[in-house]
C-alpha cells in the first residue's frame, strides 16, 4: 500500500499538468501525530506557551479537537512569536527568529509534507535547498563541475530580504496553478496572514513567509521555482549562445556563463524579472565576476554557502578551483567560539573540552573539504588560543605554555580532517 503522499507524487509524475483537488483529508490524526513525533522537545514555545511535553499529555484528545476545528474552519493560526538571537559575526546586531504556536507547527508540518510531495517532482535538479536527499555539499560539487565546464563569468546574485518580501498574491497564484483544493489554499493564506507578536504588540504580515514555520522552506522554494528557476531553464538558457547554468540553495544563487555579454545581459534581465515579483537584488552584494579556469585567471573570487571560491595553481602550475572558508563566516565562527568559551569558563576542564570537541567536529563536518584544511587548522589554533586565555582567568593565574601542553595531553582538542571529497 502506498501512502497518500506517495500517491500525490505518483499523480504529479504521471499527470504533471493536472491540478490536485482533494488534499486536506491528508491533514489527519495520523499525519499530525507523525509531525508531532518529529518535534524537538527542547524547542521554545510560541505565544500559546505550549511545549511538546504539554501537548503530549492529552495527545489524542488534542489532535481530535484540532481536526474538528479544521473541519469547521474555526481553526485560525496564532501570531508567530518574534524573538531575537545574536547575529553571527556581529557584536551588536541581532537576527529575528519566529516561533509558531505548537498546533500551528503540527498543521504547517503536515501541509508542508503535502506541498513537498506536490512540488518535489517539479523542482529542477539545480535546486538544492530544503529538499530531501540534497544538501550544501551536493550544491558545491555541482557548482565546481559547472566552473570547470566552460564557465568564464559568474553572476553572484543576492536577493535583498527574500524571506520577508515574498509577495502573497503571487505566491497564491503559483500554488493555484497546481492546486485546486480551495480549503487547502485557504489555510495557506491564513498562515501567511497570521501576523507577528513582538514585545506584546501584534504586527500584520502583508508579505513574506512565516518565520520559523515548518511550511516556509517549501513555500520559498515554490516562489523561486516560478520566479527564477523555470524562467532560467525555459527562457534564458535556450537563447544563450554559450554555456549557461545555475546552482541554487534556497535564496543563495550563482549563475555561470561562458560569454561576458550574456552574463551582463542576464544581470540586467534578472533585476527586471525580480521587480515583477516584488523582489530586489542587493546591488552591494551582487556582482559579475570573471572566473575562467581555462584562462588561468586568478583575479576573480566569490562566496557561496560559506566558502570563498577562487582559482589557484597546483604545484605543477595547473589552475584549479580552490574553496576555503569565507572570511565573513570565519569571523562569525571565531566570535561565536570566543563568546561560548567565555560563558563556559568555569566548566570542569574535561567536560569543557568534550563540549568544545563536539562543536569543532560540527565545524569540520561542514568545512572539511579538500583544499580547506589550512583554514580549519587556523580556526582550531584560534580556539586553542581563546581556550588558553579563559583557563587563565579561572582564578589560578596565567596558564603557561608548558601547563597548557599538559592540559591538552590529557584533554586533547580534536584536529581538522577532510570529510567531503568535493
Amino acid at each position: 500500500m502506498i501512502t497518500g503522499l506517495e500517491r500525490i507524487s505518483q499523480l504529479v509524475n504521471d499527470h504533471p499538468d493536472r491540478k490536485l483537488q482533494t488534499l486536506m483529508h491528508l491533514v489527519n490524526a495520523q499525519t499530525l501525530k507523525e509531525v508531532h513525533s518529529r518535534q524537538d522537545k527542547n524547542k521554545a514555545h510560541g505565544v500559546d506557551r505550549v511545549t511538546k511535553g504539554d501537548y503530549e499529555e492529552n495527545l489524542d484528545e488534542n489532535l481530535a479537537n484540532l481536526i474538528e476545528k479544521m473541519k469547521q474552519f474555526s481553526y485560525r493560526p496564532q501570531p508567530v512569536r518574534r524573538t531575537y538571537i545574536p547575529k553571527e559575526g556581529s557584536n551588536d546586531k541581532m537576527r529575528p527568529l519566529g516561533i509558531p504556536a505548537y498546533e500551528d507547527k503540527l498543521v504547517q508540518g503536515a501541509m508542508g509534507d503535502i506541498l513537498t510531495a506536490i512540488y518535489e517532482p517539479r523542482f529542477y535538479n539545480f535546486s538544492y535547498g530544503f529538499r530531501a536527499s540534497r544538501d550544501c555539499h551536493m550544491a558545491l560539487k555541482a557548482l565546481k563541475a559547472e566552473l570547470w565546464n566552460g564557465t568564464s563569468w559568474v553572476v553572484d546574485a543576492d536577493i535583498k530580504g527574500f524571506f520577508d518580501n515574498v509577495d502573497h498574491d503571487w505566491l497564491m497564484k503559483f500554488l493555484e496553478h497546481n492546486i485546486e483544493d480551495k480549503n487547502f489554499l485557504r489555510y495557506v493564506t491564513r498562515f501567511l496572514k497570521a501576523g507577528i507578536m513582538k514585545e506584546g504588540k501584534y504586527l500584520n504580515t502583508d508579505s513574506g513567509v512565516p518565520q520559523g514555520g515548518l511550511i516556509s522552506p517549501v513555500l520559498a522554494n515554490v516562489y523561486l521555482h516560478y520566479v527564477i528557476d523555470m524562467w532560467f531553464a525555459k527562457v534564458i538558457k535556450p537563447k544563450s549562445k554559450g554555456r549557461a547554468a545555475m546552482i541554487r540553495y534556497a535564496d543563495d544563487i550563482v549563475f555561470c556563463f561562458e560569454h561576458e555579454e550574456e552574463a551582463k545581459e542576464f544581470y540586467t534581465a534578472l533585476k527586471t524579472r525580480l521587480a515583477k515579483f516584488k523582489l530586489e537584488l542587493s546591488e552591494e552584494k551582487s556582482k559579475i565576476i570573471k572566473f575562467s579556469i581555462s584562462a588561468g585567471d586568478n583575479t576573480g573570487k566569490f562566496d557561496f554557502l560559506g566558502f570563498t571560491h577562487l582559482i589557484a595553481k597546483s604545484r605543477e602550475g595547473k589552475p584549479y578551483v580552490k574553496r576555503i572558508t569565507s572570511q565573513k563566516k570565519l569571523k562569525a565562527k571565531r566570535q561565536k567560539a570566543k563568546v561560548w568559551l567565555r560563558e563556559n569558563m568555569h566548566t570542569p576542564i574535561q567536560i569543557l573540552v568534550e563540549k568544545l570537541n563536539k562543536k569543532l567536529r560540527g565545524h569540520y563536518n561542514y568545512y572539511g573539504i579538500i583544499g580547506n584544511y589550512g583554514a580549519m587548522d587556523g580556526f582550531r589554533e584560534y580556539v586553542l588560543d581563546r581556550l588558553k586565555a579563559v583557563l587563565g582567568k579561572r582564578g589560578s593565574g596565567d596558564v603557561t605554555d608548558e601547563k597548557f601542553r599538559r592540559i591538552l595531553k590529557y584533554h586533547p582538542v580534536i584536529k581538522p580532517r577532510i570529510v567531503h571529497r568535493v
